[in-house]
């Protein structure tokens, strides 16, 4: 099974969808976006996301909510999104989708679109103090690294190092893709998993944290869609508790002039 390549950069051709009919979109599992575990779910909750987004086929409504099931990691080869508009009304439209390869089911997500409107109020909690991206250094990529953490470049700023036994749960920084280009709530999605798990400055040692549930809220579309292309986030990733093999991880992800562009929710074994 083959999906055309589209799109300028390594991202966009990594996740690209193309129809299949019935709502059925065909994309390819790379294998150069993947964690030991399997491919990392903020990329595949990615092509998840394009895949509803062109079956919707509306430019007016933008995505504000994902949620997705991950039952197990597909293989480095071709997948099929099928997806169902399940309701589109006035105000917001929702979307299905599963994430099959061959007859094994991987991925049950849902997800809200909606266009602009008015609210009764705003209002959002402060962004975290940090400094400016120029300021801090970038993280090399060692030769142990994961395979996709050759396509980003990230600057470290919150927690304590890998698996250094650190206090707290917390870490994070400044992060962008390593090849520039605009950002959208594909690559928001894929920002919430793409920093080592919260829990890792508090180990001593590796270990797998395979994603099981991951929900992304989508804050401020408006203001992402004026970002200059490359243009770093900030990203803050903590776990208030770890129990019985499993943790949670909240992330928020920040412009740089203090705008919340997305925040997000995941549980995870550990």
């Amino acid at each position: 099974m083959t999906a055309p390549a589209t799109g300028s950069s390594a991202f966009d051709r990594a996740t690209a969808v193309a129809a299949a009919g019935d709502g059925r979109w065909a994309a390819i599992c790379h294998p150069d976006w993947g964690v030991p575990t399997g491919p990392n779910g903020g990329y595949l909750a990615a092509i998840v996301l394009r895949a509803m987004d062109a079956q919707l086929g509306d430019s007016e409504r933008a995505a504000r909510s994902m949620t997705c099931h991950y039952l197990r990691p597909p293989a480095a080869d071709g997948v099929v999104v099928e997806t169902v508009i399940e309701r589109s009304g006035r105000t917001a439209s929702t979307v299905s989708a599963r994430l099959l390869q061959g007859d094994r089911l991987c991925i049950v997500a849902i997800a809200v679109f909606s266009d602009a409107r008015e609210g009764a109020d705003a209002w959002s909690s402060p962004p975290p103090p940090a400094p400016a991206p120029e300021q801090v250094p970038s993280f090399p990529v060692v030769a142990d690294s994961p395979s996709m953490a050759a396509h980003f470049e990230l600057r470290p700023v919150f927690g304590g190092l890998p698996f250094s036994g650190a206090a707290e749960a917390l870490t994070g920084g400044w992060i962008r893709l390593a090849e520039p280009r605009a950002l959208d709530a594909p690559a928001l999605a894929l920002f919430c998993d793409a920093w080592l798990p919260a829990p890792f400055p508090r180990l001593r040692e590796p270990i797998a944290a395979p994603t099981l549930e991951l929900t992304v809220h989508f804050r401020a579309p408006e203001v992402v869609a004026a970002l200059a292309p490359g243009e770093p986030v900030l990203g803050r990733f903590v776990s208030r508790a770890g129990a019985g093999g499993f943790f949670d991880e909240d992330a928020e992800i920040w412009s740089r002039d203090g705008v919340l562009l997305a925040h997000s929710r995941q549980l995870a074994l550990l």
